[in-house]
Formats: structure tokens, C-alpha cells, sequence
């Protein structure tokens, strides 16, 4: 909950006070801190430490660094452009942008696993806190390249936040008609006119109108998150003998990035224009709406599969025989990274 709430604090951080390099700088010091406390309470026996006490710690500080990190990486990679001349190498930026995350999602599904299981450490058959110290200390190197670069970087100063400019106007504006003051307006923000200008007034009331479109946005978060635990939780009770090849429960989150990184060049290049040609899914609107209706059949295969997994306990198998096979869920999860 925190990873999704403290991005708000972070970029009223970076707008308002700190700039986006310094927020940056500050907040990747936190997290790295929260990952070096979470590899040392997977390590108790270490330096005698209380594990659930520094776990917890260590996830709090993890959820704040990732509030200064969400909002600001992306933006000050913007930043770093000039426009309009620069317009096609911004497109490009955010498209490698986006693809190295999904690429680094890839590697450390695929490799933190098996560093969990088949490294030994403190006398015990599985190794957490190499699993943890691993991303600690990527994240320490990252942090030491990215202030390396710091002479090369275009830095914009903060000229403050939009959020609390918008709170602020709604505000003057509920005041004032609550009041009365300014007499009767065509739109209840219109009372903010004595102090804001039409444009922002304006911007205000085009942003409200699309936040309609966002209402079922929670509930698509909710399920979406299930893919890195109840989708996790539901591959351990599923047979995962892909051939010669056992697939781990915990390393089926690596079929997402996968197939993000696989479908992305291949619908902007191959299917996109393919569809433009016959004038279908040729608009943004168009593509997010199938993008939602692929969404919500794999939560419905989803919830299949859960059915016959409990159809399986409902008539007592052996907990040794998972008859249901992991290939289903790869299916879904192949609907869901088109979408």
C-alpha cells in the first residue's frame, strides 16, 4: 500500500522543494538502506537481530525510496529534452525506458529464485539474505553512476507542484461557493476565478471529466497485484514439469516481463499497423479498451483455475498429485502481458 501512496509525497517533494536529481539522490539512499536491513534480517543468526522488527523496517524504507523514485526517474529523463526539436528521441527515450524495466523485471524474477535455492548460507538449505543483498547492492552502484553523471544532466528547478495547485483551486473554490461570494457561476469551480487563472480553472475541469474514466482503475490494481502473491501461492499447488524443465512457483513472475518485452516490439511494428490498415484498433482510446477487455478474461481464467484447484481438495487427491498444470497459468499470463 505505502509503494503506491508515498509517490505522492515524492513528486510534491520534487516539484516544490528538493528538484528531481536531489529527491532522486535522497530517496535511492533510503531504499538501498531498506535493502541492506531486509538482507540482514533474512540472516538473524548474523548479528542476532530481530528479524520481523528489521523485515519490516527494511519495507517501510523500501516504500518510501520507491516514493521518490516512481514519480521522478521518468520525468527527469524527460527533462533531459528539448521540445519540439527532440519530440522522436523523447518517444524513443520512454520506449527503452520502459523496456529496461521490464528487462531488469526479467533477470531478477528469473534470478532470485535460484539464488534463493540453490545457494547455502548460515547452515540452512536456502539463502534469503544473499537474495536480498544481491538487489542492495546493484542498487548502491546504480546510485554511484547516477550522481557520476550528474555534469552531463539537463536539471530543471522546482517551479512547484500541479497537485497542490489543483487542491488549492478546488478549495478557493468550494470555500467561495459555500460563502456565496462571486454570485451565481455556469460551473462550481468558476468561484476560484478571483484568484486563479481561466486556463488552470479550465485544465481543472478537463482533468475532472477524465478521472471518470479512471473509477475502475482500483479495482484493476487489486487483481493485478495478485500476480506476485495468490497467483504465486496458486502455482505451488499446480505441476510445474514443463518437459525436461521444473518451473519453480516463484519464478513464474518471469513469464510476464518475458512476454512484455517479446509483445511490445512485435504489436508496435507487426500488428498495430497491420490493424491500422483495415481501421481497426487504430486509436489510443481503442487500444486501451481492448487492452482492458484482454485484462479482465485473464482474471476470469484465473478464477477457473482457482475453482479447480479447490475442486481438487474438495475430493481429497494426494497433496503430492498437482493435476492441475502450470501450462494454465501460462496462458493467462500470456492474455494478460497483451493486454
Amino acid at each position: 500500500m505505502f509503494v503506491y501512496f508515498f509517490p505522492l509525497f515524492g513528486a510534491i517533494l520534487a516539484d516544490s522543494w528538493l528538484g528531481k536529481f536531489r529527491t532522486i539522490f535522497y530517496v535511492s539512499v533510503i531504499y538501498a538502506i531498506g535493502q541492506l536491513l531486509l538482507a540482514i534480517s533474512a540472516a538473524p543468526t548474523l548479528l542476532g537481530l530481530p528479524p520481523r522488527e528489521f523485515s519490516l523496517l527494511g519495507l517501510f524504507l523500501i516504500a518510501v525510496g520507491t516514493g521518490g523514485i516512481k514519480p521522478c526517474v521518468s520525468a527527469f529523463g524527460g527533462d533531459q529534452f528539448i521540445l519540439p526539436q527532440q519530440e522522436r528521441y523523447l518517444a524513443m527515450f520512454f520506449s527503452l525506458f520502459y523496456f529496461s524495466i521490464n528487462s531488469g523485471s526479467l533477470i531478477s524474477s528469473f534470478m532470485t529464485p535460484l539464488l534463493r535455492s540453490n545457494v547455502r548460507c548460515f547452515k540452512e538449505s536456502t539463502c534469503y539474505s544473499l537474495t536480498f543483498l544481491v538487489p542492495a547492492i546493484l542498487m548502491i552502484l546504480s546510485i554511484v553512476i547516477f550522481v557520476l553523471g550528474k555534469r552531463m544532466y539537463r536539471i530543471v528547478e522546482p517551479t512547484g507542484n500541479v497537485v497542490v495547485k489543483v487542491f488549492k483551486c478546488v478549495s478557493h473554490a468550494i470555500y467561495n461557493k459555500i460563502k456565496g461570494k462571486n454570485g451565481k457561476r455556469e460551473y462550481w469551480l468558476d468561484h476560484a476565478d478571483d484568484t486563479y487563472d481561466r486556463k488552470l480553472i479550465d485544465d481543472i475541469k478537463v482533468s475532472l471529466q477524465v478521472l471518470k474514466l479512471f473509477i475502475p482503475l482500483p479495482v484493476f490494481w487489486a487483481l493485478y497485484d495478485q500476480q506476485g502473491s495468490r497467483w504465486t501461492f496458486q502455482a505451488t499447488q499446480m505441476d510445474g514439469q514443463i518437459g525436461s524443465f521444473l518451473m519453480p512457483p516463484d519464478q513464474m513472475q518471469v513469464v510476464n516481463p518475458l512476454l512484455i518485452l517479446a509483445f511490445v516490439p512485435l504489436f508496435e511494428m507487426c500488428i498495430y499497423p497491420v490493424f491500422a490498415k483495415i481501421h481497426l484498433i487504430n486509436t489510443p482510446l481503442k487500444k486501451l479498451a481492448t487492452g482492458m477487455f484482454l485484462a479482465a478474461l485473464a482474471f476470469v481464467v484465473t478464477g477457473i483455475v482457482d475453482l479447480q484447484l479447490e475442486v481438487r481438495y474438495f475430493w481429497d487427491y494426494p497433496c503430492n498429485s498437482n493435476y492441475v498444470h502450470i501450462t494454465l497459468m501460462l496462458y493467462n499470463t500470456t492474455i494478460h502481458a497483451i493486454h
